[in-house]
């Protein structure tokens, strides 16, 4: 029964979305963001914690809540991009997203070449996804976790397939992607999740430990072929800039272990980068440091 609710839910935001003008929509996602963020006293303190770590405690508690709440403003953009999308064509999904090292990807193309995508929770990451498939024409396989909702998990597979991204579940990552790159299809990795420690390769984020997948790092090394970052901003949640950063060589030396830590630590350094450029934009409600 809840999840027929949720459907309810989504459809009825759905509706919302087409008939509201943007700027309305703007300012609903604002006051949702300051509510979630007022209302939620355990994601406020996530996001306090982590911001002290990541910035040394030198944020005043307003700088704190100004990138809490904008924090919850990417995230609803988010989740609102997923339903819009369900009456957009593919050329309505890329008019409003630019793109920026796009070479590096049709080098890529061109060398017939694998391609292993690294990425996070930054910026509107389910529209990256989509508008990357698109623009490259290729199929996107992404790693992630099923919804609980089977009803939710079906909506949201069926919206992703419409633009070319499929996905692989956690518990067969390593099968899904092994077999998306044997198929000639582009795989795309979120790295910064904290994971188990014993499946975990550790590295230093903003000089603290944290736990880091290793599945792009032995990708990169078995198939010898560097990890392509990209990531997605946005300065109005009208327009949506791509920037592809120049790729992470892949390592293969004798010492296995050691290859995977210095690989896995190059791409925890790409993304503090991007998380220090673009603070109000990153899941700070996440527990990236445990």
């Amino acid at each position: 029964m809840i999840d027929w609710l949720y459907l309810g839910i989504y459809r009825l935001f759905g509706v919302v979305l087409w008939i509201v003008p943007a700027w309305m929509v703007r300012g609903l996602m604002r006051g949702l963001a300051w509510i979630a963020y007022g209302v939620s006293a355990k994601h406020r303190a996530i996001i306090h914690h982590n911001l002290d770590l990541a910035f040394a405690h030198t944020l005043t508690i307003k700088q704190k809540r100004t990138i809490g709440v904008e924090a919850f403003v990417n995230l609803i953009d988010t989740l609102f991009g997923i339903i819009k999308r369900e009456r957009l064509t593919p050329q309505e999904v890329l008019e409003n997203v630019t793109f920026e090292g796009e070479e590096i990807v049709r080098a890529y193309q061109d060398q017939g070449q694998k391609i292993i995508f690294v990425t996070g929770h930054q910026g509107n990451w389910e529209l990256l996804s989509q508008a990357i498939a698109l623009k490259f024409d290729l199929t996107l396989v992404g790693v992630g976790r099923k919804l609980d909702s089977a009803v939710m998990d079906e909506v949201l597979k069926a919206n992703r397939e419409r633009f070319n991204v499929e996905m692989v579940y956690k518990k067969g990552a390593m099968k899904g992607c092994l077999k998306a790159l044997s198929q000639g299809k582009a795989v795309g990795i979120l790295i910064d999740q904290a994971i188990r420690k014993k499946f975990s390769i550790g590295v230093k984020l903003f000089g603290y430990p944290a736990t880091h997948t290793p599945l792009a790092s032995i990708l990169s090394r078995k198939f010898g072929v560097a990890l392509i970052p990209a990531f997605i901003h946005t300065d109005d949640y009208i327009n949506y800039h791509v920037t592809i950063y120049e790729p992470l060589p892949p390592i293969k030396s004798e010492d296995q272990e050691r290859d995977l830590i210095v690989m896995t630590q190059a791409q925890a350094k790409v993304m503090e980068q991007v998380m220090r450029t673009y603070p109000k934009q990153w899941f700070w409600m996440h527990k990236r440091w445990k």
